[in-house]
């Protein structure tokens, strides 16, 4: 990926985020939303926007569709915020990466857990000499 490439990623990612936080009122769009990154193609034509969203995987299905019903705004929002010569044309992703890592730390403090009540039960091995 080009240095250029990745500039553009990070300045879509900002303001697809302040778009969602400031300009974006749907009801379906209520939860916790994060924009975990965008990967646009080489020819600047399409962008993948993966986001992470913090409901039930009801909800976040509708907002995943309520997302990519607005693509379209989004879109022509950044054609007049970003000065440059072609805006690609956005997807929308549901990213789980941030609840698949909050599962692992959970399973890892339960087995932190499980090990200290263990240990704390179990009496002292003595040493044979």
């Amino acid at each position: 990926m080009s240095r250029r490439t990745e500039r553009v990623n990070d300045l879509i990612r900002e303001e697809l985020s302040d778009l969602l936080l400031r300009e974006v009122n749907d009801p379906r769009l209520g939860g916790l939303i994060s924009i975990t990154k965008v990967e646009v193609t080489p020819d600047l034509y399409n962008a993948r926007v993966f986001v992470s969203i913090m409901q039930p995987p009801a909800e976040q299905t509708d907002a995943l569709r309520a997302l990519n019903a607005a693509a379209s705004f989004f879109h022509r929002e950044l054609k007049s915020r970003i000065q440059m010569r072609r805006i690609p044309f956005l997807v929308f992703k549901l990213d789980t990466s941030i609840e698949e890592a909050a599962q692992v730390l959970a399973r890892i403090d339960q087995a932190l857990r499980d090990d200290q009540t263990s240990s704390a039960a179990a009496p002292p091995v003595a040493k044979q000499e």
